[in-house]
């Protein structure tokens, strides 16, 4: 079982915290910390004593804004280390997703925290820790995405998409009503909606045909206007792009 470290400044939301993690089965022990400080300090003293230790830390589930070292500057520290614990973020904004998965993190759970998807996080980590075997998922509904908005699953309608933005191993959903992020590289997007009648413009950016208004050409540059956003078209897609869309009924 996982052995935890749980860091926050605020002390509601660190025992909120502390109380999931020790109702997950998971979960071998799990301690607190109310600040990067004093959670460098458990992280060392739990290398010295050793992996199989009485201190030792397995995973750190880890706040970002905090006074003084952050949750990001604490994570850089860690990569320093021969044998550093596994980092989860748990946040309250999803701004410093893409810094986060640049440390490696195993996740980034954003607050208010929900059971069910600290419970994933755990997962995750139990998997990369070698504690769990790798329990089969269903297949994704390919109509729908789940995103996460404030605490909440909700699901992104694929039609409803007009293009998505790379961000790392993140990506940006952008709807006529908003955008979401999601843990999904756009590549995999790529090939998952390729048959959906979307199409790479840029190395940054993936468009649904359907939501493109129009094509415009000024000086040699190629650009397309989508959900009222105008997109730069790199000039090794502007073909294919050109060939899709006069195909398009």
């Amino acid at each position: 079982m996982l052995r935890a470290l749980a860091v926050d400044d605020e002390r509601p939301s660190l025992e909120e915290l502390l109380y999931l993690l020790r109702a997950d089965p998971r979960i071998g022990s799990a301690e607190g910390a109310g600040d990067a400080t004093e959670a460098l300090r458990r992280i060392n003293r739990a290398l010295e004593s050793g992996p199989g230790g009485s201190e030792a830390i397995d995973v750190v589930f880890l706040d970002i804004q905090m006074p003084g070292l952050d949750g990001l500057d604490l994570a850089r520290l860690l990569t320093g280390f021969a044998q550093p614990p596994l980092i989860v973020f748990v946040t309250a904004h999803e701004d410093f997703a893409v810094q986060a998965f640049d440390l490696k993190a195993v996740d980034y759970v954003l607050k208010p925290v929900r059971k069910e998807r600290l419970a994933e996080a755990v997962r995750r980590a139990a998997e990369r820790a070698g504690a769990t075997p790798r329990i089969p998922v269903h297949e994704p509904d390919p109509d729908h995405l789940p995103v996460e908005l404030g605490g909440v699953t909700r699901f992104v309608a694929v039609d409803d998409i007009t293009h998505v933005e790379a961000r790392g191993d993140y990506a940006r959903l952008h709807t006529e009503k908003g955008s979401h992020l999601v843990r999904i590289p756009l590549s995999t997007l790529e090939d998952r909606w390729r048959s959906r009648g979307f199409v790479r413009i840029h190395r940054r950016h993936l468009v649904a045909l359907r939501h493109i208004g129009e094509l415009r050409l000024d000086a040699g540059t190629v650009s397309v206007l989508v959900g009222g956003e105008e997109l730069q078209v790199s000039r090794r897609h502007t073909r294919e792009l050109r060939d899709l869309l006069m195909r398009r009924p």
